[in-house]
């Protein structure tokens, strides 16, 4: 083929220049130059070179040149000489064979090419860059996460050698949230470090079901770290899906334009080309953004709220010509795409809508700074329970909320009690406003904020009553050494005692079985609750003998041994002393909307497999947690 093409070419250039040449002898164009330059004069020979070694040759016949007269100035050139063979027959050369090869099975005809945009057709012909950044800038796919285990993440190689589906179902099978504030640290924590993927799978997959399960736990500014750790060539579908959720999720809404830029055809639904026409409007291309947004429109996936707010972020990059006005009147369910637009936009979600959406929206409105602070105030308690925010950022928000003069009503009450709580000279001031902020039923979320003034609080007798909340509230925030202050205070048998003997970093001697009996006779929780929790940690943490256990769990009903598939992997993974994948198995054993959804057994076999592999001070925390909200 190549050859015929080249073949070709030569000809087409001979047969070109011979018609010039024939052109030109048969009707040459008058000269243009005065007669003196028709019959230039010859050119001086040059001198020949001495040589004593060589005769001089003897004159030769005249040739046929010189013989030929000079032709007559007559005003018009003569006709050149014609070439020799110039009377020969030019070869006919064929043209070059067009291949015969078959298109590609579902090629696009002509008329649908030329109905594609400029991106589906680069695909298509394959003249889409593959790579937005230079190859010395390409990150590696190993270690593919947020946090080193300088900064105390788990080691790289934590779940390298763990079989790809054991992994991959104990992340799959976390679907809710984990109901122990420790617990859902923990397994963020296991998520957001820097691994390696585990043996036969994709990193790029890998590092997806870690963004998918941070999504689901509202970890979505987690995640969105996580996704942007893999460069966009590498994106795969699960990591896009997973990246768009998060993003979304955090209100950034042009985050995923880069990967918007190589993976285009990864996904062909109508919130995708919505999102493609908005990063389009943003490059500054706003023609191919309206087409796009018509098109959307066009193919009736689409509903008018999800379209009109697209608009209107399209229309923001400044080449927006008409208004958008948006309407909620007919909109029943808050999506994330409404959601992340909406926030990211300013415009405000009606009421009604919000207070009827999903809880996890909570999580994320706290964490998107374009919320509204009266409404990120007001989902902080439910992002503090769940673990999303510490103590110290649940402060730093009502401090702000105390800052807004604008904020009335019971927030503004809460920050003047949270103000009070660690600014009060009296110690009685200070206890009044820490219980009007738990409230009759100490609420867990307000238990956080309050954790660093309840450590404030000096150790009294006469503070006895109290004691079992403000270490409650201390443990919350991982304040332990400060608790363990109040452990001559609390007495014993009481929750105080309690949740001390089960936070101790050490302690030389089991917990005696008396004052274990006292606890479980005054507990009033339902189904005695707390005191199974209490059984299972002291069990797992190896601080009550085999006697009383054994005693105790027939007492309260308890089988702390029972075997499950769960709690053999559990087991198992703590038998060959592998902390990540421990954590990971906890957060499939710690799952609910409340602690009524959890059993003291599987609270046993967590607490002990944590112990088992180095993770006694989270296995701690988690076993106090439990009796404290059970």
């Amino acid at each position: 083929m190549r050859h015929a093409v080249l073949l070709a070419g030569a000809a087409l250039a001979l047969s070109s220049t011979l018609a010039l040449s024939s052109t030109l002898a048969f009707a040459a164009p008058e000269s243009l130059l005065p007669p003196v330059f028709d019959n230039p004069a010859p050119a001086p020979a040059p001198a020949p070179r001495p040589s004593a070694q060589r005769p001089a040759p003897a004159p030769s016949a005249p040739s046929a040149s010189a013989q030929r007269p000079a032709p007559a100035a007559t005003g018009q050139a003569a006709a050149p000489a014609p070439l020799p063979g110039i009377g020969m027959p030019v070869p006919v050369i064929p043209p070059p064979l067009v291949s015969g090869a078959p298109l590609p099975s579902g090629f696009p005809s002509l008329r649908e090419m030329e109905a594609m945009d400029p991106d589906e057709l680069d695909e298509l012909l394959g003249l889409k860059p593959k790579f937005d950044i230079p190859p010395a800038a390409r990150r590696a796919m190993s270690q593919v996460g947020v946090i080193s285990t300088q900064e105390g993440g788990f080691g790289p190689r934590a779940l390298a050698g763990q079989p790809e589906a054991l992994v991959r179902k104990a992340m799959e099978g976390t679907r809710g949230p984990i109901v122990s504030r420790w617990g859902h640290m923990l397994l963020r924590r296991v998520l957001a470090s820097r691994l390696d993927a585990p043996t036969g799978a994709n990193p790029a997959d890998f590092a997806a079901q870690r963004a998918a399960l941070l999504n689901r736990m509202g970890e979505a500014q987690i995640a969105r770290a996580l996704v942007q750790d893999v460069d966009s060539a590498n994106y795969t579908l699960p990591l896009t899906n997973a990246a768009f959720a998060a993003y979304f999720a955090t209100g950034d809404i042009l985050g995923l334009c880069p990967v918007m830029r190589l993976k285009a055809t990864q996904r062909n639904d109508a919130q995708w080309e919505m999102l493609q026409a908005i990063c389009l409007a943003h490059e500054g291309n706003a023609s191919r953004s309206e087409s796009q947004l018509r098109r959307a429109q066009r193919s009736g996936g689409t509903a008018s709220i999800d379209a009109l707010l697209a608009q209107r972020y399209a229309g923001a990059a400044s080449q927006g010509r008409r208004a958008v006005t948006i309407e909620w009147g007919n909109v029943k369910e808050l999506t994330p795409w409404r959601f992340g637009l909406a926030r990211s936009l300013g415009v405000e979600i009606p009421a009604d809508l919000r207070n009827a959406a999903d809880p996890a929206y909570d999580l994320s409105d706290v964490l998107i700074p374009a919320t509204p602070l009266q409404q990120r105030a007001s989902s902080a308690d439910r992002a503090g329970a769940r673990g999303v925010l510490s103590a110290s950022a649940m402060v730093d928000l009502y401090s702000q909320v105390w800052a807004t003069a604008e904020i009335t009503g019971d927030l503004r009450d809460r920050a003047r009690l949270l103000r009070e709580a660690y600014t009060a000279n009296d110690v009685a001031a200070r206890l009044t406003a820490m219980r009007g902020l738990w409230g009759d039923q100490p609420a867990y979320g307000r238990q956080v904020l309050t954790a660093y003034a309840a450590a404030r609080v000096p150790v009294s007798d006469a503070l006895a009553d109290d004691a079992a909340d403000l270490v409650a509230s201390m443990l919350s925030a991982g304040l332990d050494r400060n608790a363990l202050r109040w452990g001559s205070v609390v007495g014993e048998g009481s929750q105080g005692w309690a949740l001390l003997a089960l936070a101790q970093p050490q302690r030389n001697s089991p917990v005696g079985s008396g004052a274990f009996g006292n606890f479980v006779d005054g507990d009033s929780s339902d189904g005695q609750r707390k005191s199974r929790f209490l059984l299972a940690g002291l069990a797992g943490l190896g601080r009550l003998d085999d006697g009383a256990v054994a005693s105790y769990s027939s007492q309260l009903g308890v089988d702390l041994e029972r075997d499950s598939v769960w709690s053999q992997r559990i087991d198992k993974a703590a038998e060959v002393n592998n902390p990540a994948l421990v954590a990971l198995l906890a957060g499939v054993g710690m799952q609910g909307t409340g602690w009524d959804k959890m059993s003291a057994r599987h609270l046993f076999h967590i607490v002990r497999a944590l112990r088992m592999v180095g993770l006694e001070a989270d296995a701690r925390m988690i076993a106090a947690e439990a009796v404290a909200r059970g």
